[in-house]
């Protein structure tokens, strides 16, 4: 992959980065006014969060052309601590969120996602292509055929227009052309306006009006831990997802310290705790968004449509918003994984289903992911279990060759394959193809070697790797007196 160097992440693609900020800051208005309805706070906070965490991003992010704001994952997670606490335990525990995120790019952590598997990445990127289209439904609801033919109208703007020029992106097209005219032809279909109040104000920097003590700080940490793992999971997954569909790499470990710092400084300036958007940064890479500047504009010109043109704004009808939302739901979707299901192993598959599936029906990205995680390393571990023994006789000397890994999971297996009722001076146990892992598989060859032994058999090991012989010489029972060992 490309690495950009700083002045092609901020201007090497000025004109796409500007529209497409444009267009991303239309469609975060909606979406920070529902996700703060979720999180039982002031349509505000999310706007103001949005606005903060997209400008800090875009300057100490690691990945150029990644769009983060106020997000519906995080604000599940808020709704609790809001109900109980209140706002002002929301602003510190975001503070803290991001302290936590700083610590984990410090701790370079973001080194640990090249332990999920790419059936989890693809389950991860299709629940939230079904979710993004799910949560337009509801817009649906009693509504008139009015909506339909405009979101319709908007959908046909979107694929039709690049056919002639894509000197302008074609959602921004049609979020223009079908707010003129629903207010030209006065239609009654739902607003931005109806979706929550917008105050004309910039956010003010303050001190979260709490105490500063351990009580709470009990309150506040397992809602920080939380937010800070999930937001930095959902981060790092769509950076490597934003990588894929850009060729251009990214640094995981500095966008966890810049999520970090943006989280700390949407909570001094009155905004709840947010993260990157795969639809946000969708729509975009697909409106022509590949650098900084797309983040930076985004966050500027939302708060420029709030302070000087949100009376336009409240008349943005929902039709165009969600025309966009489908088109993004579409092109984040994988199809080519519904094509491959018959192709791919089946525990690939598996995964990839149940990381869907479980991220749909729980709402919940970590949770999908986890589950997905789990279940690859259940699969993993059932593949490399096998373990082959294969006997052979020399003379007076019984020989067992060993193939395969020798750990928890196989050690039954191991000790099956051995035959302790023969009657035999001396058997040579061959691990040339084998290597020893754990306590458990030292323990197995224990009980191996003892029981043998306890048959008057001389017993020798051989063939053992560096590693493996140093953990037999470390723990085996057996070594104390007796049986010889030899390495290569």
């Amino acid at each position: 992959m490309k690495v950009l160097s700083k002045k092609e992440q901020w201007f090497g693609n000025v004109k796409g980065d500007i529209l497409a900020g444009i267009v991303v800051a239309l469609a975060l208005i909606p979406e920070a006014i529902a996700f703060s309805i979720i999180a039982g706070v002031d349509p505000m906070v999310g706007l103001y969060a949005s606005f903060c965490i997209a400008v800090t991003i875009s300057i100490v992010g690691g990945r150029p052309g990644m769009i983060s704001a106020a997000t519906g994952a995080m604000a599940l997670l808020m709704v609790t601590l809001v109900a109980d606490h209140g706002l002002q335990y929301l602003f510190a525990a975001t503070i803290l969120t991001g302290v936590l995120q700083i610590l984990f790019g410090v701790l370079k952590l973001a080194r640990f996602m090249k332990f999920i598997p790419r059936a989890v990445m693809i389950g991860f990127v299709n629940a939230l292509a079904i979710l993004i289209f799910m949560a337009q439904l509801e817009q649906f609801v009693d509504a008139t055929w009015v909506m339909y033919a405009m979101v319709a109208g908007a959908l046909a703007i979107i694929y039709i227009f690049p056919r002639f020029t894509k000197a302008v992106p074609s959602p921004l097209v049609a979020i223009i052309v079908i707010t003129i005219i629903a207010i030209m032809t006065k239609s009654d279909v739902r607003t931005v306006g109806d979706m929550g109040a917008i105050t004309s104000a910039l956010p003010a920097f303050f001190i979260p009006d709490v105490p500063f003590n351990l009580e709470t700080l009990k309150i506040i940490f397992p809602y920080s831990i939380a937010l800070a793992i999930v937001g930095l999971l959902e981060s790092l997954l769509t950076a490597s997802i934003v990588d894929d569909m850009t060729d251009t790499a990214s640094d995981k470990n500095m966008e966890s310290r810049g999520q970090g710092i943006a989280n700390i400084v949407a909570g001094l300036f009155g905004g709840m705790a947010g993260c990157a958007m795969i639809g946000q940064s969708v729509i975009n890479v697909k409106s022509g968004g590949r650098g900084r500047l797309s983040a930076l504009v985004a966050g500027t010109f939302l708060m420029f449509l709030i302070l000087v043109l949100g009376n336009i704004v409240v008349q943005i009808p929902m039709a165009a918003l969600v025309g966009v939302m489908i088109m993004v739901s579409i092109g984040t979707f994988d199809w080519s994984s519904i094509k491959g299901l018959a192709k791919t192993p089946v525990t690939d598959s598996i995964v990839m289903l149940t990381t869907t599936v479980t991220t749909v029906f729980t709402h919940d990205l970590s949770k999908g992911v986890f589950a997905g995680i789990i279940l690859s390393a259940i699969f993993f571990v059932a593949k490399i279990s096998k373990v082959h023994v294969a006997s052979r006789i020399e003379k007076d000397k019984k020989i067992y060759a060993v193939t395969g890994q020798v750990f928890f999971a196989s050690v039954d297996e191991l000790v099956d394959a051995f035959d302790f009722n023969e009657e035999l001076k001396e058997v040579e146990i061959d691990f040339t193809q084998a290597h020893v892992w754990d306590d458990s598989g030292v323990a197995a060859i224990d009980k191996i070697v003892l029981k043998l032994r306890d048959n008057g058999v001389l017993v020798r090991l051989s063939g053992l790797n560096a590693p493996s012989s140093n953990l037999i010489e470390r723990l085996a029972v057996h070594r104390k007196p007796g049986a010889k060992l030899s390495g290569h």
